[in-house]
């Protein structure tokens, strides 16, 4: 399935829907605590966490770009739709020329590989320099829980697969009207991508939110996906906070289809845009 195309300066944008994730409602967290923890899960009222996941693609000026790249078919049949959609719009693999990855996770990143093949045989992989760093790092690896190791093992692949197409990124512009802007919390790299230029702005802001409606109204609620859930949430506070005062458009890994984010009192929702 796909959204769009929805137009952002030089750039039409299509929402490429890779499927549905689901979680059981404890893996919410709380930075409050326990308590604030048994709070959100009480709102949220249901025993899962059903999530989109999404990928998006660009056309402009420079051909295909891609904003991650979903699971291709390592994640089961319930996901890795977003090739589908990708052929729906009439893009083969062979055309995408870059693929902006937002951090390095399976639902975001596993989508690259055919096998150990590149699924996009003509990309350059732009990657943040921040998780790059981290996910090759061995003394990080073996800080984390075996379970949540597989960004390390996908960063591997990426140097393996992808040898000598690897550019990592930091802030700032990456090609023209596209800037990388820093959301750490998630992974100590991730990323969002600002597209476009002047008023009419598009934010994709990947994992800074997996739940639309809880997290926006009380931003200090993450999920166990967090590495450093405190950061998560600053990151997510100011981040909704700027999308509103900034009346850009929003979309993400996530979220369904595209919004536009407003405050209440010390809050935020997520309207439909």
């Amino acid at each position: 399935m796909e959204y769009g195309p929805r137009r952002f300066g030089a750039y039409d944008v299509f929402l490429l829907r890779d499927g549905v994730f689901e979680a059981p409602a404890e893996a919410l967290v709380h930075v409050a605590g326990e308590g604030a923890r048994r709070q959100a899960i009480a709102a949220w009222g249901l025993p899962a966490l059903r999530m989109d996941v999404n990928c998006f693609a660009l056309r402009g000026p420079s051909g295909v770009v891609l904003v991650d790249a979903g699971t291709g078919p390592s994640w089961g049949a319930h996901l890795g739709h977003a090739r589908a959609a990708l052929a729906g719009i009439g893009v083969a693999p062979g055309e995408v020329g870059c693929v902006l990855l937002t951090h390095v996770h399976g639902d975001h990143a596993l989508g690259l590989f055919d096998g150990e093949a590149p699924y996009f045989p003509e990309a350059e992989i732009l990657v943040p320099q921040a998780d790059l760093a981290f996910f090759t790092d061995a003394e990080a690896r073996a800080a984390i829980p075996k379970a949540r190791q597989g960004g390390f093992d996908i960063a591997a692949a990426l140097q393996r697969i992808y040898a000598g197409r690897i550019r990592p990124i930091r802030p700032g512009t990456v090609m023209p009207g596209i800037d990388a802007c820093p959301l750490p919390g998630h992974t100590p790299g991730h990323t969002g991508y600002l597209i476009g230029d002047g008023a009419d702005r598009l934010l994709l802001w990947a994992d800074m939110l997996h739940l639309e409606t809880l997290q926006p109204a009380d931003p200090d609620v993450g999920l166990v996906y967090d590495l450093d859930p405190a950061a998560a949430a600053r990151t997510r506070r100011g981040a909704l906070e700027q999308a509103a005062r900034q009346g850009w458009s929003v979309a993400g890994g996530h979220v369904s289809g595209f919004g536009r984010v407003e405050a209440v009192g010390s809050a935020y929702r997520i309207v439909p845009d």
